[in-house]
C-alpha cells in the first residue's frame, strides 16, 4: 500500500482529496499545522474504512514537514502522492503598497521553501518506486498577478516557477508533476470548484498524467 499525503489537509478540499484517493486504496497522511484537527479529521476517514493519520507541521519549518514525511512513510507506506495545497494566511492577501518585507517574506517560506522542502524528503522514495506525482494547487495569482493580494502573487509565481521545473526535470522518470489552478478559490456547492469535483479532477490528473497545468474555471483577466 502506497501513500497519498496532504499538506493544508482540512475539512474541504483537503477531506474530499482524501476520501477520492482513499478509495483507490491509498493510505493517507494528513499534514497541517494543527494536531487536534488532523486526528479528529483522520478519525473520521478511519471510521468510514480508510487508513488514515494525522501529523502537525507548519509548512513554514522545513524541519517540522521533513519529518512529518517522513514519519509519514514509515507509518503508512512509501508516499506515491503529494499534494501540495496549504490554505495561504491572511497577511498573504494585502494590497502591495500595503505588505511589507516581512508578509512577502512569510508567504515566500509558505509558497516556495515549503513545496522545496517536500518535494526533496519524497523524491527518493518516488524513485524507489519507480513513480509517483506531485501536485501543486493553487489560485489564479499563481499565473496571474494581483496588485491586491500581493504576497499570493509574488509567492504563487516563485511556486509556479519551482513546479514548472520540476515538471522539465522530472519528465522522464515516471513521476508526473502537475499544477491545478483554480481561480476565485474553493467554492462548497459550486459546478466547478466544489471540493468534490475538484478532488476528482486532481485524481484525473494524478491517473492520466496529462498536461502540467489544469484549470478548474477560466481565467478572467483581473483589472488593475
Amino acid at each position: 500500500m502506497t501513500t497519498l499525503a496532504i499538506i493544508g489537509a482540512g475539512r474541504q478540499l483537503g477531506e474530499a482529496l482524501a476520501r477520492r484517493f482513499g478509495r483507490e486504496g491509498f493510505s493517507l497522511a494528513l499534514i497541517s499545522r494543527n494536531q487536534e484537527r488532523v486526528d479528529a479529521l483522520a478519525a473520521d476517514l478511519a471510521a468510514d474504512g480508510f487508513t488514515a493519520k494525522g501529523y502537525a507541521a507548519n509548512v513554514r519549518d522545513p524541519e517540522a514537514l521533513v519529518a512529518a514525511l517522513d514519519t509519514a512513510a514509515q507509518e503508512l507506506g512509501p508516499i506515491e502522492v503529494l499534494s501540495y495545497n496549504p490554505l495561504p494566511q491572511k497577511e498573504f492577501l494585502r494590497p502591495l503598497l500595503e505588505s511589507t518585507v516581512y508578509d512577502i517574506k512569510a508567504a515566500v517560506e509558505f509558497s516556495v521553501y515549503g513545496p522545496v522542502a517536500a518535494v526533496h524528503q519524497v523524491l527518493q522514495g518516488m524513485r524507489v518506486l519507480g513513480r509517483g506525482t506531485i501536485l501543486f494547487v493553487n489560485g489564479g495569482s499563481a499565473v496571474q498577478p494581483v496588485q491586491h493580494f500581493a504576497g499570493t502573487s509574488i509567492a504563487f509565481a516563485g511556486e509556479t516557477a519551482y513546479a514548472q521545473m520540476l515538471d522539465q526535470a522530472l519528465h522522464d522518470t515516471g513521476i508526473h508533476v502537475a499544477q491545478l489552478i483554480i481561480p476565485g478559490g474553493i467554492t462548497p456547492g459550486s459546478a466547478d470548484k466544489d471540493p468534490q469535483v475538484l478532488a476528482e479532477l486532481l485524481w484525473k490528473m494524478h491517473a492520466e498524467r496529462g498536461e502540467f497545468r489544469t484549470y478548474a474555471t477560466e481565467l478572467e483577466v483581473q483589472p488593475y
